[in-house]
């Protein structure tokens, strides 16, 4: 009988269930979008109920559509959009306010007001992460200081808090597990990466009371089996993974200095650096990359705010393009950009810049200037600020990066794969598989399971799709590489002298 590893993605937009076979191989997908709430500006609310709800129905049909049976599936693996924080009553199994997500605001201006009474430095050494609004350990605040009686029932030891991997396991399990990984409680500011524990100073810092929280257990193990009500039999649950997280260990990036960049509305670039945590002298993020076998590995992150969003900006804003696919066809039309440089600030520079009052701006314009250029501008600024990160990392970690390992939708465009090999001076490597996220979930669990024996194992059925080799001059892309660089300082200097934006 064939067997099968089931992976949940519960993502930002959307929940899905993927199957994959022994090889590898996607045999199953299910998904379905759910209801985003904005109750207020810069407010972003998911309603906890219904992402169980739908999770659990794409779970039950990604089986029953390909006539898969409960006792085929050999465990389950989960990852999950990261920082997004649930607040619930043991009691009840209800949540006392929808879910904060992780793209919401409302506790910036906290944060901005905890920078300037000098708390960053002492929460950074012990988290590895930067003190904003991003993360899950201000929301929970939050909710326990504007939900009526929620400090109270906390207190009582009647709440608990998750971020939404937490959540789905407690809901699987009838309320048996309150758990988490540790790489989604990295990304709390209630987790000490060096003691891998939650942080009594932390969790006193931000008044959350420590019964709230998860056991942290490790990325890879049998957690416990969710019950028969899910799917029809009790199957372990045996890997959790923050998305991003999850995506490093699907591309197989499980040695020191390897390197996976996600090319989505934004990137998201993640280096394994080993075994001891690095905090960065250059603005990007240290968290754990999983705990496997007692090991845990850490990374570095980097983040762009605006990859794919520059295309999708061209199609809709400026009407260039019918599709984003036409992008790559529009660009070819010209052998360069003609000297136009286009810095896609447009919600302001991420890693390694974060200057929040930058916007965007495309300079060297001339009256030769037609929208191939503008294209081609576009899509080189996704491989600009890719190098940005990747340099920040080189120069924290101390390794040269050879070799990047890509995914994400607009790893399909080669003129943009081999520009971004070419300006990285490095071989860029896109997988047969594109399904990083969810196939690095499929692998922890299977792991956990014994239905692959090692990473070794499964790096014999990653594939590659194609690997770019740098091909142009060096000369040449130092030339570029020195006008990304005067653009942004331009772009810089500019916003230092604008009006603060709200």
């Amino acid at each position: 009988m064939e067997t099968y590893i089931l992976a949940l993605d519960q993502g930002t937009t959307s929940c899905r269930a993927l199957l994959f076979d022994r090889k590898g191989s996607l045999v199953a997908t299910a998904q379905k979008e759910f209801t985003q709430h904005f109750p207020k500006p810069g407010w972003v609310e998911h309603d906890a109920e219904e992402i169980w709800e739908v999770q659990r129905e794409m779970a039950r049909q990604a089986l029953e559509v390909n006539g898969i049976r409960p006792e085929q599936i050999r465990g389950i693996g989960i990852t999950n959009q990261r920082e997004t924080t649930v607040v619930w009553d043991r009691r009840t199994g209800k949540p006392v306010h929808n879910a904060i997500v992780w793209q919401d605001k409302r506790t910036a201006g906290y944060c901005e007001a905890q920078k300037k009474e000098g708390h960053q430095e002492f929460i950074r050494a012990k988290t590895g992460l930067v003190l904003d609004s991003y993360f899950s350990g201000t929301k929970a605040r939050w909710i326990l200081e504007n939900v009526p009686d929620a400090r109270e029932k906390a207190q009582a030891g009647h709440l608990l808090m998750g971020t939404i991997d937490s959540w789905l396991i407690w809901k699987m399990t009838d309320g048996a597990l309150h758990i988490t990984d540790t790489t989604n409680a990295s990304r709390t500011l209630l987790f000490n990466i060096h003691t891998l524990g939650w942080d009594p100073e932390l969790l006193e810092h931000f008044q959350v009371p420590a019964s709230m929280m998860p056991e942290v257990r490790e990325s890879s193990e049998v957690y416990g089996e969710c019950s028969a009500s899910f799917l029809g039999k009790p199957i372990p649950i045996a890997g959790i993974a923050g998305d991003q997280q999850a995506a490093l260990f699907g591309q197989m990036c499980t040695r020191k200095g390897m390197v996976k960049n996600t090319y989505g509305t934004g990137c998201f670039m993640l280096m394994n650096i080993g075994s001891e945590p690095i905090l960065s002298r250059n603005n990007l993020l240290t968290s754990v990359g999983w705990t496997l076998g007692g090991k845990t590995t850490y990374v570095l992150e980097g983040s762009i705010f605006i990859a794919g969003a520059v295309v999708q900006w061209l199609r809709d804003g400026l009407g260039l393009i019918d599709t984003s696919e036409a992008v790559e066809a529009l660009a070819a039309q010209v052998p360069d950009t003609g000297g136009v440089y286009l810095v896609p600030a447009f919600a302001g520079l991420g890693a390694p810049y974060w200057d929040q009052q930058a916007r965007g701006c495309v300079f060297g314009l001339t009256r030769g200037t037609t929208d191939a250029h503008l294209a081609r501008a576009a899509l080189e600024s996704i491989a600009f600020q890719t190098m940005d990160v990747l340099k920040a990392m080189e120069a924290d970690s101390g390794i040269a990066i050879r070799e990047l390992r890509v995914d994400g939708g607009a790893t399909v465009n080669n003129l943009l794969m081999q520009f971004q090999a070419d300006v990285l001076q490095a071989r860029t490597i896109r997988p047969r598989v594109v399904e990083t996220t969810v196939m690095g979930a499929a692998f922890l669990a299977g792991l956990a399971v014994g239905f692959w024996a090692n990473t070794e194992e499964i790096s014999r059925i990653w594939e590659t799709d194609r690997t770019f080799e740098p091909q142009a001059d060096p000369a040449f892309i130092q030339d570029k590489i020195q006008g990304w660089q005067q653009a942004v300082n331009a772009l810089q200097a500019w916003s230092t002298n604008q009006p603060q934006t709200p």
